[in-house]
């Protein structure tokens, strides 16, 4: 969803989803349906790698959550676009471990963890705010991003996925005659 009622706030560099002011205040004055926190009263804000050697937690809701398709997002993470949900950086904790930083380009720099390789946040080093990989939160499901960027390197075939052939997991197991999948991924206590 895109929305111009949102304010650009762009800076002279302008890279990056965090090139933008967040939107949020912005939709609900202007009576649109804000979809950036699903689950506003979430009691943790917490996540982490799939290891668990790098977990974080975030002292407030994501104020902004994105897409974006530009040609580092997709080679930081090897898929055809990120999802991120942003905080102020004072607002991220690390709560295990510390992450491994990538200086990506002049204007930004991200954390991932360096023993499974889970790519964790995208900071614009000019700016106040810090984005986590959705993906990467316990509660994935709590976030929708509300808009896109880096849309000129958006893959053609992105608008066809709804149109695919799909099926659950349990389905392709039974497929593929796979009687159990023995994670090593970290799951926090619930």
């Amino acid at each position: 969803m895109r929305s111009s009622h949102c304010a650009r706030g762009k800076d002279s560099a302008g890279a990056g989803p965090f090139g933008y002011r967040a939107c949020r205040s912005i939709l609900l004055k202007h009576g649109e349906h804000n979809m950036t926190v699903i689950k506003e009263d979430a009691a943790e804000w917490t996540g982490g790698c799939q290891c668990g050697a790098v977990r974080y937690q975030l002292l407030t809701p994501p104020e902004h959550a994105c897409l974006c398709h530009c040609r580092m997002c997709q080679r930081a993470s090897g898929q055809p676009f990120m999802a991120f949900a942003s905080v102020k950086r004072e607002n991220l904790r690390w709560t295990r471990g510390h992450p491994s930083t990538f200086v990506s380009s002049n204007v930004a720099e991200r954390n991932f963890c360096s023993a499974c390789g889970t790519p964790l946040t995208y900071h614009r080093v000019e700016s106040g705010s810090i984005a986590v990989t959705i993906g990467s939160l316990d509660a994935p499901e709590a976030v929708r991003p509300i808009e896109q960027f880096g849309i000129e390197s958006e893959l053609s075939w992105i608008s066809g996925l709804r149109a695919l052939p799909a099926k659950r997991t349990e389905d392709w197991k039974r497929e593929y005659s796979i009687l159990h999948i023995d994670s090593r991924q970290y799951l926090p206590a619930r």
